[in-house]
């Protein structure tokens, strides 16, 4: 007997120790293990970064496979948090699941459920009401806070060839200052129309080339001024000098949609208050992340009368900056929304949508004009919504671009576009002046800020809400 006990007990002491393993381990593998696996299966190819997949594991990945490709590949990665894209024949990317971007044929089902919600001219009247309302309760700014003196902050007058600059910052809400710089005309009293400018984000480390103080954003500041413009360029929240007052991390955070937000309706509240400015001629324009300000602050604010966002108008991307995306202004209201409707909410204003083929504005002319031209038809106004489409250009607000922005607010705010021509007729940049960033700054390289300066997040937002 004791033998036989003796003989049990070396059987189970031999057992593999998977045997004594939870299913959750037995079942685990890394997903650089499963990638391959799918690949023979399913007889594709799958592009990945070794980064995204390192020290990944899948919790049954045998039992996640199923016969269609897809179905297998939906089941592996989307409980890890990662997604996939279809880039050729049998060719597959994954990558991390991103928050703002669907797939291109979801954002156009999107926009026709939207449309089919508005069949008459009060029934989207009524939608843009109701987004309105969203918005604005969604980024903390229901109600709109009381508006305070802006105390603008002048530096020096240059002048340039047919126009002068001078840097400004004004007082959006007490001790929060907006940095920008305001080019005008050279000759002229006015009333002159006006432009904000706004400008998208850069990976570029050099202050010269990125935001505001890039070239090809004074280049647009500068010609708009010599055609017999007012423009107020600024700055993103948390960018650039208000970075004095809040860390460049801010910038990625909810706070910042909604100052961005209420500092363009201040600098409106800026520009009209100027003399010289006529209040019924206000435009604006800007691409990428500036392209987003431009089309959420028409849909906003009714004094916006021409509108021109750059690079931006997508049904399907959101924009990956909380910046843009990081209050979920696009679940307002039921079904949702997305920056197309967003865009459209300008309607009747005229409005040019510019878009390429590099990037998310690649499908507007065949999935997002069209859409923008039904709405401006409710109001028999279809000819007041354009779209200039660069098939071969990238992300950017290039030359191509800017002849294209610079001709239609010619028509629409009355600019004179003659005044930017060389001898041949052609427009021509050449007599702009390109500033460094030092010379575009209100509070100088030591960004010596006003004593009553709020400084950090935490202080902005309650300023923000003793107003409401």
């Amino acid at each position: 007997m004791r033998k036989n006990l003796f003989a049990l007990l070396i059987v189970f002491t031999a057992i593999p120790i998977a045997f004594a393993q939870v299913p959750q381990e037995v079942y685990k593998k890394s997903l650089k293990e499963v990638l391959p696996e799918i690949e023979k299966r399913h007889d594709i190819k799958i592009q990945f970064s070794e980064s995204l997949v390192k020290e990944v594991y899948v919790l049954y990945p045998s039992w996640r496979y199923r016969i269609d490709t897809e179905e297998t590949l939906t089941n592996i990665l989307f409980p890890l948090d990662m997604t996939f894209t279809k880039t050729g024949e049998k060719q597959y990317q994954i990558s991390k699941y991103a928050y703002h971007v669907r797939p291109v044929d979801e954002g156009k089902k999107h926009l026709e459920q939207l449309i089919s919600l508005y069949k008459d001219l009060p029934a989207w009247e009524s939608r843009k009401a109701e987004l309105r309302k969203c918005f604005l309760e969604q980024m903390g700014l229901a109600p709109l806070p009381k508006k305070t003196p802006l105390n603008p902050i002048f530096t020096p007058k240059r002048k340039m060839d047919g126009y002068t600059v001078e840097n400004v910052a004004i007082e959006t809400i007490p001790g929060v200052f907006l940095c920008g710089s305001l080019y005008r005309p050279a000759k002229g009293k006015g009333p002159f129309p006006a432009l904000l400018c706004t400008h998208g984000h850069s990976a570029n480390s050099d202050p010269n080339k990125y935001g505001r103080y890039g070239p090809d954003h004074q280049y647009r500041c500068a010609m708009l001024a010599r055609m017999g413009a007012v423009v107020f360029s600024y700055e993103m929240f948390a960018w650039g000098e208000s970075r004095l007052q809040v860390s460049s991390e801010v910038h990625r955070t909810g706070l910042a949609l909604t100052m961005q937000t209420l500092n363009s309706i201040r600098v409106v509240d800026f520009l009209i208050s100027l003399p010289y400015i006529d209040p019924k001629r206000i435009g604006i324009t800007g691409e990428s992340g500036g392209g987003t300000q431009t089309f959420l602050l028409t849909a906003l604010d009714d004094r916006i009368a021409v509108s021109v966002p750059v690079v931006m108008v997508s049904s399907y991307f959101f924009g990956g900056c909380p910046c843009e995306s990081g209050l979920p202004i696009h679940s307002c209201p039921d079904p949702g929304t997305n920056n197309a409707e967003i865009a459209a909410m300008a309607s009747p204003r005229p409005m040019l949508v510019i878009s390429d083929g590099g990037d998310w504005t690649q499908h507007v002319p065949e999935i997002e004009y069209p859409y923008l031209q039904k709405v401006y038809e409710l109001y028999g106004k279809k000819e007041n919504v354009e779209n200039v489409h660069l098939a071969n250009e990238g992300h950017d607000y290039g030359i191509s671009k800017r002849l294209a922005m610079y001709g239609f607010i010619t028509d629409h705010l009355g600019l004179n576009i003659d005044a930017v021509k060389d001898k041949t007729g052609k427009i021509d940049e050449s007599k702009v002046t390109i500033e460094n960033h030092e010379a575009l700054l209100v509070f100088g390289k030591e960004g010596k800020l006003p004593a009553n300066a709020v400084m950090g997040a935490d202080a902005i937002m309650s300023v923000l809400k003793s107003l409401q």
